[in-house]
């Protein structure tokens, strides 16, 4: 008879129609206290997709696109000013244009991956030190190999974000972090001393003038010959649709991610990889674009969780118009001179940071 009741017992716990006294359980209040020893399942509602509603996407692509073209007519010059107008228009709105596109999207998506992995949505390559550290590779390049090409460049600049957002996972991993505002913290500490270090020896070699172009991000010099390494970040872009699964599994956390056969420090690794191409490109190419891998995800992930493949398309889209507003506002604003990119996305990508934060401390 105990094991009776035991069975009637568990099919009340289970949501049958009946528990051990023959009451309906649909009509009793359901408590939402977990019992003593029950584990709880973990929370993955917010890692599914959305129901998809692609008349959305649409209208999101066709207003991306009326940016861009706004980007291709705004200027100092007149592009239809004969055949030198239609020159300088394939020389310099068309490849800055392109730019806007590919390091857009790289960074936002890149953002998104670092977030992922690091279970904190405050992370992106500004807050974790990798724009400082592939700053300090582009320095060291230009110190020590000054005859070194831009791809050359762009290789080293790389290969130092890549350690310098390792060193950022691998100082996470042995402090005990007990609230989730303590690792941007720590990222942004980490990046003011190598941003130091930078400083520091371009000091001492007369390059303060060239770091500070680095630091201060634009897409004045981008023109035809000097912007198509941008390409490779596409590269990147794809690579974190191909891997957009094995991100979102890892980004539930190891356990969880070695349980359904995920080996999750390649997942690390590779994804810190992409976002170390992705920061080390862009930074030789047009600079720093600070906050921008923050801003974005972590709004589209306010409005449509974070599934990671879902919001890929929304995040790249995102970053492509959040970069050109910015763009377009730095070249208008002070027409015929222009507002470095960096300082209208600092401003705006600062606000929303702190807006998340004091958003954070309400939660």
């Amino acid at each position: 008879m105990s094991r009776d009741h035991g069975s009637a017992a568990e099919r009340r716990a289970d949501g049958a129609p009946t528990d051990s006294g023959g009451r309906p359980v649909g009509r009793t209040p359901v408590s939402d206290e977990v019992p003593p020893g029950a584990v709880p399942e973990p929370d993955i509602a917010a890692h599914r997709p959305p129901r998809p509603r692609p008349w959305r996407l649409g209208v999101a692509v066709i207003v991306v696109l009326l940016l861009l073209i706004a980007s291709l007519a705004v200027g100092v010059y007149d592009i239809a000013d004969g055949e030198f107008g239609a020159e300088m228009f394939w020389i310099t709105r068309v490849p800055r244009t392109l730019a806007l596109v590919l390091a857009g999207a790289a960074m936002a998506t890149s953002g998104l991956v670092m977030q992922m992995l690091t279970q904190n949505r405050f992370v992106d390559a500004t807050t974790s030190g990798t724009t400082e550290w592939a700053a300090l590779g582009l320095l060291l390049t230009t110190l020590l190999a000054p005859t070194v090409g831009l791809v050359g460049r762009m290789v080293v600049s790389s290969v130092f974000a890549f350690v310098g957002a390792m060193a950022f996972l691998l100082i996470l991993r042995r402090i005990v972090i007990r609230t989730t505002l303590v690792v941007p913290l720590i990222g942004i500490m980490l990046g003011a001393v190598v941003s130091a270090v930078t400083t520091f020896l371009a000091a001492q070699f007369n390059l303060l003038q060239m770091v500070s172009t680095w630091f201060m991000g634009s897409f004045t010099p981008v023109v035809r010959g000097n912007y198509e390494v941008l390409w490779i970040v596409a590269v990147v872009t794809v690579l974190v649709f191909i891997s957009a699964d094995r991100i979102t599994v890892a980004g539930l956390g190891k356990d969880v991610a070695t349980s359904v056969g995920v080996k999750y420090e390649a997942v690390l690794i590779a994804g810190t990889a992409l976002v170390a191409v992705a920061a080390g490109v862009t930074t030789v190419v047009v600079g720093f674009l600070p906050f921008l891998g923050l801003v974005v995800p972590n709004i589209v992930a306010m409005v449509r969780g974070d599934h990671v493949r879902s919001n890929l398309p929304w995040v790249c889209l995102g970053g492509i118009a959040l970069v050109t507003v910015c763009d377009l506002i730095g070249r208008t604003i002070r027409m015929p001179f222009e507002i470095p990119v960096s300082m209208v996305l600092g401003l705006i990508g600062a606000t929303v940071f702190v807006t998340l934060l004091l958003r954070q401390r309400r939660v």
